[in-house]
């Protein structure tokens, strides 16, 4: 792995209070790799033999059942995918794939391993984020079972409209056949509830959002920092 890469990385939770001797010995196991839109990194049901870090693009990670699919998260730089597997000497519970040209480095999931008993503050900084991964994850789960699919997409895109810097106009994150899926929705239910929002005040023109009564829309929505703030 070229030393330019090392500062970013460095600065990823996990490995910022490591000791400097297990972050080298790590990057000397480490190699990156420049991939094309829509390649497979990872298979679930496979061995979890590297940990992912994504330098730069986007990688989708996927399910895949009974010749059905879905997104499960999307992952941007600079961070790591899936952990909690290479921890665990696991295997991938998802699937992974580059959605734009991505530079990854791969990190052998042993050498991750043995590190992890060596050195506690880098355990201790995995634990922290497998926890909020944890977290992530019932968040998702109260937002998928407690609302409807109307309600799933106000909050999403009011989440969306935050992460964009709050103003009333905006672009989506995904395409809307990837939303669908994140949202647990058909791309036909997805069009039905974008109309639905339409007496909210909400204007989507292609991947283009624009909210026009912010107040009657997070009325209807409810946002609840419980299920919809990620940081907590």
């Amino acid at each position: 792995m070229p030393d330019s890469d090392y500062p970013d990385i460095r600065e990823l939770d996990i490995f910022k209070d490591m000791q400097n001797e297990h972050f080298q010995s790590l990057m000397r196991g480490a190699y990156v790799q420049n991939f094309p839109a829509q390649i497979e990194l990872i298979t679930e049901g496979e061995p979890s033999d590297f940990l992912h870090i994504v330098l730069s693009g986007t990688v989708d990670l996927f399910s895949t059942w009974n010749n059905r699919e879905t997104s499960m998260a999307t992952v941007r730089p600079i961070s790591t995918f899936i952990l909690a597997a290479t921890i665990k000497d696991a295997p991938y519970l998802m699937s992974a794939r580059t959605l734009e040209k991505s530079r990854i480095a791969l990190i052998p999931s042993q050498d991750v391993r043995a590190v992890f008993d060596a050195d506690n503050d880098f355990a201790r900084a995995i634990v922290t984020e497998l926890a909020q991964c944890y977290r992530s994850v019932i968040k998702a789960q109260k937002d998928l079972k407690l609302r409807s699919s109307l309600e799933r997409l106000a909050n999403y895109l009011l989440r969306q409209q935050k992460r964009s810097g709050g103003a009333p106009s905006f672009d989506l994150a995904l395409e809307k056949r990837r939303l669908a899926s994140v949202l647990g929705m058909t791309p036909e239910n997805l069009s039905r509830a974008i109309k639905g929002l339409q007496p909210y005040g909400v204007m989507v023109t292609g991947t283009h959002v624009t909210i026009e009564d912010q107040d009657d829309l997070e009325r209807f929505a409810k946002p609840n920092p419980l299920i919809d703030d990620h940081t907590t």
